[in-house]
């Protein structure tokens, strides 16, 4: 089958030359061949073998496909399989497969071409932790059969709480003894021990059982049962203020950790009345969840029978234990808080020693004395420890005469934090006390000395008006000048001088002393009678130049701005110091009540429609708890929407919303689902429905979209709503399927575009079904009866299936007739009804007392029946 083409050459060939031989190869059979060429060089053989081979194909296969660590959240995830032809012509393979773990292999046989590959993907469905080891058969053309191998290890999204220094896992978290008012952080560290990015978020459970606030657990059960004031108190108070999260959501990476920073600030519950509680501790026992965002198994579960009741449960989560205590400050002061000093004249000073002592048995106390006028404090500021004392001296140093009753402020200092960064923490003044200073100056005697005024007689004067006490029996610094408005008198005015100006002074005639000092250069003065311009000497040696008045006029203007500034910024700071004391959801930085007229209600308003529930937005920075939750989320499931949503966002209002990116926080808040769909068993060809639930929360619009690619749930409409705030709705999936077997799919949902989900779906397609309520029936006859009566009873046929199911009675026919009868003799049942049916014996000479019938379904299973006529002899 080889042929060989060449012309051997008659003369020698010459250097640089060649001679061509063609081979030709023509098959007869498949079969591969083998054969040689002698080549005769001169003195020298050499030998060429040939080889003719067929077309085959040369499959290859994988021996594994590995998905890895991947998390248990009903997802269907899927893997392809390379099978590369590597051979000439084309190759045929069939994949098999016995198991039950593999959802889904497609396609199970093919061809692949020449040099190409060709890809069989393979589904898994991780619903449930475990380790997925499984083996399928591949038959490829040319090599036998070859096993591939599936690996997989699906496992729980696991948030855990471990300590930073050693890494341990936390269970509690324990902050001891805390005074009232102040603070103290803890730090831990969130572990995302998982393959898979996680949402977290954190939710203070304010309504578990075993908390506890404000309680003395070291007091007796009797005594704790009859303070019931204070369990009056408690249940308004917002938890979330005593303990602090940040952050309180996020988002981990697989296998990260992250450092969250817990603060607790115990506020000392006031009971309502009797005793006086200023001594008394108060401890607490809360519990911290940390919760991965999107998992709803658990949270809603779709009842088969199709009512609209949704139940709430926790998922899995890590739960952190957090206990501390309030303590009141316990300091004493002997003397005292009055504190009365011995009476003093001006410039003596008088002191009180005064013990301050600690009475708290757990905590240490700094104290610190703010500055008061007349008194002194040694030492000012100080720290006393647990169960000490310490001395300090009150000093009275009066600047001033009379009776002094002072206010004297001790702040107690200790640890705060701000709410928005926890891990800044700042010294402040947490509580104040308050003491009472009294203190009495008295004045000293003095001579009175007496001297003559040449000048104008005061108003007040002695009997002859030319003697004047001068109580401070020294010289002033300064030479008396009378000054007065020109225009407050015209006693002798000149008549040139009636229309003098305004900005004119009168000197007084015993000022002759200052009149030749350096005066101001805008200013004129005039005699107090004649009204006449006086004379007024500038010196100048000591009057100020045009450059040196303009200097000191700008350094002044500077100073007044300064101050005006400095003015300017404490106004700015006291506005926002009271505008972050109102900033909360109610007051939203307002102060309440502040210009605001109470708005006048009119009869016709009481007639109006009761305003729906607006719940205030949570502050992104405040803890979630699970009291706010219930709250809210019993409010949003009363106002249900079935039916008039959007499909898309229409307003300005729902395209602003729908534009949101949000938080872990805020999508904790929006409830979707049931996770796993299980719609049981489903006929072939039927037509079933069940609800997805869409539970908004937030005080926002939120678009919801699906996107269903699989043929079973083409259906299921609408595929996208705008859902409104605080509302409830449901989009019902619809699932048909003319395949027997079972489903597992997943599809997928956006929420704004941005924030993915998916729903597993899962039923066993089943064709339809009949049972009975019997497979045997007797058939008595009745007391009395007459020869030829017949022989009745009933049977009863169920239909479990969800689809109508026609049926059709055959009766068995062996070797003699039959002498039953059954009516209706073919039908209808409807789905999850029944049908009664009639069996009756005909009674005759040679009639059988045994017959068998099937129930013969269409589409469906058969059943035999065997029905029984006791006759009793007379």
């Amino acid at each position: 089958q080889f042929k060989l083409i060449v012309e051997n050459p008659k003369k020698p060939v010459a250097p640089g030359l060649q001679v061509t031989a063609f081979v030709e190869y023509y098959p007869e059979n498949e079969k591969d061949l083998e054969d040689r060429i002698l080549l005769l060089i001169e003195d020298d053989i050499v030998d060429i073998p040939l080889l003719g081979l067929i077309p085959c194909c040369c499959l290859e296969i994988q021996s594994e496909i590995n998905f890895g660590a991947v998390i248990a959240n009903s997802k269907i995830i899927s893997k392809e399989i390379s099978i590369a032809n590597h051979g000439s012509s084309s190759g045929t393979f069939k994949i098999s497969y016995d198991g039950v773990v593999l959802l889904n292999i497609e396609p199970t046989s093919g061809a692949v071409e020449p040099k190409s590959i060709k890809k069989v993907k393979v589904d898994i469905c991780t619903d449930v932790p475990r380790i997925i080891k499984e083996v399928i058969k591949v038959e490829l053309d040319g090599h036998g059969c070859t096993e591939v191998w599936i690996k997989a290890a699906v496992v729980e999204q696991v948030l855990k709480v471990l300590g930073v220094s050693r890494g341990n896992i936390l269970e509690c978290i324990n902050f001891g003894p805390v005074y009232f008012g102040s603070s103290k952080t803890e730090q831990v560290s969130l572990y995302n021990e998982s393959p898979e990015c996680m949402d977290w978020v954190a939710v203070l459970e304010d309504d578990a059982v075993g908390g506890e606030m404000g309680t003395d657990l070291q007091r007796s059960a009797d005594a704790g049962l009859q303070d019931l004031s204070l369990k009056n108190t408690i249940k308004d108070v917002d938890v979330s203020t005593l303990i602090l999260c940040t952050p309180n959501q996020g988002t981990l990476l697989p296998y990260e950790k992250s450092l969250v920073t817990l603060c607790f600030s115990p506020k000392k519950f006031r009971r309502d009345f009797g005793v006086n509680d200023s001594s008394l501790k108060q401890d607490y026992v809360l519990f911290l969840r940390f919760e991965a965002v999107g998992n709803k198994d658990g949270y809603l579960q779709a009842l088969s029978d199709g009512a609209t009741a949704v139940t709430m449960n926790h998922p899995r989560h890590t739960e952190l234990a957090l206990t501390g205590s309030g303590l009141p400050v316990m300091l004493t002061f002997n003397p005292g808080p009055v504190i009365k000093f011995m009476d003093c004249f001006l410039g003596e000073q008088t002191q009180v020693l005064c013990t301050l002592k600690n009475e708290s048995e757990s905590l240490p106390i700094t104290f610190s004395f703010c500055k008061t006028a007349n008194f002194n404090i040694s030492p000012k500021k100080g720290k006393i420890k647990k169960k000490c004392a310490k001395d300090v001296i009150f000093s009275f140093s009066p600047h001033q005469i009379g009776t002094l009753k002072v206010k004297q402020v001790v702040d107690i200092i200790g640890t705060g934090v701000e709410e928005n960064n926890l891990q800044l923490s700042k010294t402040k003044s947490f509580h104040q006390i308050y003491l009472s200073f009294i203190g009495v100056c008295k004045s000293k005697r003095k001579n009175i000395l007496f001297k003559i005024n040449p000048g104008i007689t005061p108003m007040i004067s002695n009997a002859t008006g030319q003697f004047v006490a001068d109580g401070l029996g020294q010289c002033a610094d300064t030479a008396p000048v009378a000054i007065l408005k020109s225009t407050q008198t015209q006693i002798h005015t000149h008549q040139i001088n009636r229309n003098c100006k305004d900005d004119a002074f009168i000197a007084f005639p015993n000022d002759r002393a200052a009149s030749i000092r350096p005066s101001e250069w805008n200013k004129k003065y005039r005699t107090i009678f004649t009204k006449t311009e006086r004379y007024n000497y500038i010196d100048p040696e000591f009057s100020y130049t045009e450059c040196e008045r303009l200097s000191k006029e700008a350094h002044k203007e500077y100073y007044t701005e300064f101050i005006s500034s400095l003015r300017q910024r404490r106004l700015q700071k006291d506005a926002a110091r009271q505008f972050h004391i109102y900033n909360n959801s109610v007051n939203i930085g307002l102060k309440p009540a502040e210009g605001l007229m109470s708005p006048k209600i009119s009869i016709t308003d009481f007639h109006k429609e009761k305003l729906q529930f607006k719940m205030l937005p949570l502050d992104e920075n405040c803890l979630l708890t699970s009291r706010k939750l219930a709250e809210i989320g019993s409010k949003s499931s009363v106002k249900e929407i079935r039916s008039g949503l959007s499909a898309v966002p229409s307003s300005t209002q729902e395209k602003e919303d729908s534009n949101l990116t949000l938080t872990s926080k805020q999508l904790h808040q929006i409830l979707i689902g049931p996770s796993t769909m299980d719609f049981g068993d489903v006929c072939v060809y039927s037509t079933t429905a069940r609800k997805l639930h869409i539970i908004n929360n937030l005080l926002v619009h939120i678009w919801i979209q699906i996107e269903i690619e699989i043929d079973e749930l083409q259906q299921t409409s609408p595929l996208s709503q705008v859902v409104p705030p605080l509302t409830k709705t449901h989009i019902p999936i619809v699932f048909e399927t003319n395949t027997l077997g079972t489903f597992k799919r997943s599809f997928t949902y956006t929420i704004n575009n941005q924030h993915r989900g998916h729903v597993l779906v899962v039923a066993k397609a089943v064709s339809v079904e009949l049972e009975l309520s019997a497979r045997e029936v007797i058939l008595n006859p009745v007391p009395g009866y007459l020869a030829g009566t017949e022989f009745r009873t009933t049977v009863r046929v169920y239909n479990p299936r969800n689809y109508p199911a026609e049926f059709i009675w055959k009766p068995i026919i062996t070797g003699r007739r039959t002498a039953f009868s059954i009516q209706p003799a073919k039908g209808l049942v409807e789905a999850y009804r029944d049908l009664e049916c009639e069996v009756v014996w005909h009674p005759g000479f040679n009639s059988p007392e045994a017959g068998e019938f099937n129930l013969c379904v269409r589409k469906g299973n058969t059943i035999k029946l065997k029905c029984f006529a006791k006759v009793t002899p007379h």
